[in-house]
């Protein structure tokens, strides 16, 4: 029984449900967002980058570097690190 005392006494002390829980928490805050702005956001800027093609690749070799998808990776990030961060200074001042 020592081991599992140790365990028990180990997950209270260390607060390690609340560390769960605040992970659980943030996944689903992220499918949130997520869904925020591939649903609403991106249908708003999405028409203004037809010029660049997702499958934009520059090949060297027998690699190939598709360098369109990133850069909408890299947009869809920003844009949801600007509405992460608009949520969290709302949040801020009303709270």
């Amino acid at each position: 029984m020592g081991f599992f005392k140790e365990f028990i006494d180990f997950m209270t002390e260390q607060k390690i449900l609340a560390v769960a829980l605040a992970f659980i928490l943030g996944f689903a805050t992220k499918t949130l967002v997520d869904a925020l702005v591939a649903d609403l956001i991106t249908p708003i800027y999405s028409p203004y980058l037809d010029f660049l093609n997702p499958e934009l690749a520059i090949e060297a070799g027998k690699s190939k570097f598709m360098i369109g998808h990133f850069i909408r990776e890299l947009i869809n990030w920003i844009v949801v690190l600007l509405v992460v961060f608009i949520i969290g200074k709302k949040i801020a001042t009303t709270g």
